[in-house]
């Protein structure tokens, strides 16, 4: 399905919904002091709860096809179960809105506001549980890239020609070996040596002798 299976497609549609009714509990809020705000968040709550629904059942699809061991079915139930109570209540708050949007009191209005904020709750416990299957248990990555990677890490990652590298190993990996007796590296050496003076030097205008 354009590249996706069950657990990716999951991941793509948890998103949005979960980041269109955050905003409509937040524009609810504000519409208590803001009338023209309670449209928006009427309209994000709609929508919101629709695409709900497309998640929590791409969810059930994807349990049937993670290979997972008895920890990861533990946090999955969890996740499962907070998922379906945090779609009941939206579901049930939009379809109060759509019918009593326009007839709504003061009181019956704090009561759904309320109602929201409960359910925002639970949608972010839920994303929590979501979190736990993904980065602690690597829920859906498939066994092989697990077994991969767990190997690469033990391999270790490293970086060549970085500043990390030993210098006393690159050093003596470059010695220099001083140049043989006899070869023509050693005569510019020999005759910069017979340049010294040999012995011991005399004054400036000391007769010369015999040493």
């Amino acid at each position: 399905m354009l590249g996706y299976d069950w657990p990716r497609l999951h991941a793509a549609l948890n998103d949005l919904p979960a980041a269109l009714l955050l905003v409509a509990v937040l524009f609810d809020l504000v519409g208590l002091r803001r009338p023209a705000l309670r449209v928006a968040g009427f309209w994000t709550l709609v929508v919101g709860a629709a695409g709900g629904v497309l998640a929590v059942l791409s969810g059930l699809e994807a349990e049937e096809h993670i290979a997972h061991g008895d920890a990861v079915h533990r946090v999955m139930e969890t996740h499962e179960k907070l998922a379906f109570i945090t779609l009941a209540i939206f579901a049930v708050l939009a379809l109060w809105r759509i019918l009593r949007e326009r007839r709504m009191g003061n009181g019956e209005r704090l009561a759904s506001v309320v109602v929201s904020v409960i359910g925002l709750g639970a949608l972010l416990t839920t994303a929590v549980y979501g979190g736990k299957l993904v980065f602690e248990h690597a829920a859906g990555i498939p066994t092989e890239v697990l077994q991969a990677e767990a190997h690469e890490r033990a391999e270790g990652h490293h970086h060549h020609g970085g500043e990390g590298e030993e210098a006393d190993g690159h050093d003596d990996d470059h010695e220099i070996a001083p140049p043989a007796a006899g070869s023509a590296a050693a005569a510019p050496a020999a005759a910069a040596d017979s340049t010294k003076p040999a012995g011991h030097t005399h004054a400036p205008g000391t007769p010369p002798h015999r040493d």
